[in-house]
């Protein structure tokens, strides 16, 4: 096991919500939380005198809003840059582009539960980004056109393909592992999968796959609800 310990910041307004991001993220061996801050200027700061691996920042606090922390501290002038995680209630279309233009390395509902909390961060630590299943659908039936794409030469299995539908239908690795009757952990080597067979690098990429595709369009998933 690998002695690194990736050094978390929490910026939340809510002391309850930095309490229980701690009480989760410190349970983890490979994890620790190095400061808090109630206010985004504070978050600044310690940003700056503590160097963190990782900022989770909430969107809306006094003084200085995640947005415009992200910002200095990700954004594309910054010469040293923090990766910053956005966790939030509020899922707004422009809150989502901001943060990414502003270099946001994830962006996650706090109703997502600990375990993408865990996700996002060993995703930012390893380069990705990470998005909540709930934001990705939605952006992505913004973003698609109306006539799906013609599919290219890969090849998923019937397995494969029910996973890539399930993920571009916004479920976690948990959901899809009980919609399957499999675990967790299946689900996460088939998207391990998938996503080596089609050249992506997130559960982004294979919703996005999907639905250009056409493997799940408006009216398919309309359909399955009915």
């Amino acid at each position: 096991m690998s002695d690194v310990v990736t050094r978390i910041l929490l910026a939340d307004d809510q002391d309850d919500v930095r309490s229980g991001f701690r009480l989760v993220l410190d349970s983890q061996p490979d994890m620790t939380v190095v400061g808090e801050a109630a206010d985004g200027v504070t978050a600044l700061e310690l940003a700056h005198r503590l160097r963190p691996d990782v900022v989770l920042a909430d969107i809306r606090m006094p003084r200085l809003d995640g947005l415009e922390v992200t910002r200095q501290l990700a954004g594309p002038d910054v010469a040293q840059p923090i990766r910053v995680i956005i966790v939030t209630t509020f899922d707004l279309d422009r809150y989502v582009r901001t943060a990414l233009v502003h270099g946001a390395c994830g962006f996650l509902l706090k109703r997502s539960g600990p375990n993408l909390l865990i996700e996002g961060v060993r995703a930012a630590m390893a380069g990705d980004t990470l998005i909540s299943p709930q934001v990705t659908v939605r952006l992505l039936r913004q973003l698609t056109s109306a006539e799906p794409a013609v599919p290219g030469e890969v090849v998923l299995s019937a397995r494969e393909q029910e996973v890539a539908r399930l993920v571009a239908d916004g479920l976690t690795n948990g959901e899809i592992g009980a919609q399957l009757f499999v675990s967790a952990g299946t689900a996460k080597t088939h998207i391990a999968n998938i996503q080596a067979k089609l050249g992506v690098r997130n559960r982004v990429g294979i919703a996005a796959w999907a639905w250009e595709t056409g493997l799940v369009t408006p009216r398919s998933r309309a359909a399955e609800k009915t």
